[in-house]
């Protein structure tokens, strides 16, 4: 009993001794650690007093601060900074589909100012600001070295005024100046079309509006055929749509599929991963899909964009998307202010990563340079060459009015199609692939 008793109090001690070892260095680490933050934030302190009593000009204390915060959140990525009150209140009203500007959607590239996209019928798109452009100035003044929100302040101005940007394209060997008069902008979130049996739905940005306008504008279409039946399909155009809200994606995505994974966001606590699974109805019956991509699609297009080319549910038609796939939480701060802080990435359902890479479409499809418009009208005024043209060809004398009427119709759309391809010759190659996959499952 008493060697019994000694070996269990040897083991205690034992234990006792090896946890010390084991935690005494863990506990003096973090202690270090500790206090080091603790010398950079009395540094910080110091080096705010002088500025605040040395500084060759009075300075703000509170401009400093924001600052100092904006500063150190925008050394982390690009997406992340701090927002003044009235800031805050600006993302509030643009997510409600309504606010003051040129109309573009921008980021930071090496100090840079670079266009993600403009938005449709905005001062800037109509200027022609295009995807991937760098503005280097704002009314002579250079951008460079300014933060993303000092950059976008000098954007700002009141409505009816003129500002002048400097662009730097690629392509293009000389900057040059773009004239825009501001507008307050009014974003509609979704357009609808029908081409013959196909409806287009033109998704602009992810608001608060997006998925009731998509619904709505895809069932009025749907009527206007004359019921789902007639449907061959439909083109989902997220070209220049620089994202927006994570609930209006995940809610356009679901409404093309009944089941399955739509999007995951991984942040650095495994713990606080989630998943977004789609819930059963499909808007259409599953009738083809075409999502048509471009380099200014980006974050909330490309989660739509990936979770339907990962079911197989739509084919991605265009060229490769922005590569924005981080998640911006955005927390509210003392004095109204918030902090926009990357907290996650995004993964589509086959645990891809939008981050950096972007969407890759299925079919590469570049929109090619517009024709002036004497050589577009040489070309679609020269005479088809048929059989019918060539002299003494035989006269089709058999020929009922139905099958007349039925050359007329596929002629009409004929000439409709070669119209398109001048106008936009993605969207005319995305209507081509339907009408195949419609073919293809007996919809004519």
């Amino acid at each position: 009993m008493r060697k019994f008793l000694a070996a269990a109090l040897a083991g205690l001690i034992g234990g006792a001794v090896l946890t010390t070892q084991v935690a005494g260095p863990l506990i003096a680490q973090e202690e270090a650690r500790s206090q080091s933050v603790y010398q950079q934030l009395d540094l910080f302190g110091d080096v705010f007093e002088r500025i605040r009593a040395q500084y060759v000009n009075e300075v703000e204390t509170g401009e400093l601060i924001e600052a100092a915060i904006n500063g150190m959140l925008m050394s982390l990525d690009p997406h992340s900074s701090f927002l003044s009150p009235d800031d805050f209140e600006d993302m509030r009203v643009q997510t409600r589909g309504a606010f003051g500007g040129l109309g573009i959607e921008i980021s930071q590239q090496d100090g840079f100012v670079r266009v993600i996209a403009p938005i449709d019928d905005t001062p800037a798109d109509q200027a022609g600001v295009q995807a991937g452009d760098l503005i280097t100035h704002v009314d002579g003044e250079s951008l460079l070295g300014l933060t993303l929100q000092q950059a976008v302040e000098k954007m700002r101005g009141p409505v009816g005024s003129e500002i002048v940007i400097t662009i730097v394209r690629e392509g293009v060997n000389e900057p040059f100046d773009l004239s825009i008069i501001r507008d307050t902008i009014r974003i509609q979130a979704v357009r609808t079309r029908t081409e013959g049996d196909i409806v287009v739905l033109r998704v602009t940005t992810f608001n608060e509006q997006t998925y009731d306008n998509l619904r709505s504008g895809l069932q009025g279409a749907i009527e206007d055929l004359g019921g789902i039946e007639s449907l061959q399909g439909i083109v989902l155009d997220l070209r220049n749509n620089p994202g927006g809200l994570l609930n209006q994606a995940i809610r356009v995505t679901d409404a093309f599929l009944d089941q399955g994974e739509i999007v995951s966001t991984r942040g650095r606590d495994e713990a606080d991963s989630e998943r977004y699974n789609a819930s059963p109805g499909d808007l259409i019956d599953g009738r083809p899909m075409v999502v048509l991509i471009n380099g200014g699609s980006a974050s909330a297009s490309e989660i739509v964009a990936g979770a339907l080319q990962d079911h197989r549910r739509a084919v991605v038609v265009g060229t490769r998307s922005f590569g924005k796939g981080s998640v911006q939480s955005l927390i509210p701060l003392r004095g109204n202010g918030a902090m926009r802080l990357t907290t996650s990435l995004y993964y589509t359902p086959s645990g891809r990563s939008i981050q950096a890479l972007g969407v890759s479409p299925d079919i590469v499809v570049a929109q090619p340079a517009r024709r002036e418009e004497g050589e577009e009208a040489e070309q679609t005024n020269r005479p088809p060459r048929t059989e019918s043209s060539l002299r003494g060809a035989i006269g089709a004398q058999s020929i009922s009015d139905d099958e007349r009427r039925m050359m007329e119709d596929e002629e009409r759309a004929a000439e409709e199609v070669a119209r398109l391809r001048g106008e936009d010759y993605q969207l005319a190659y995305a209507l081509d692939i339907l009408r195949g996959l419609s073919a293809m499952n007996g919809r004519r």
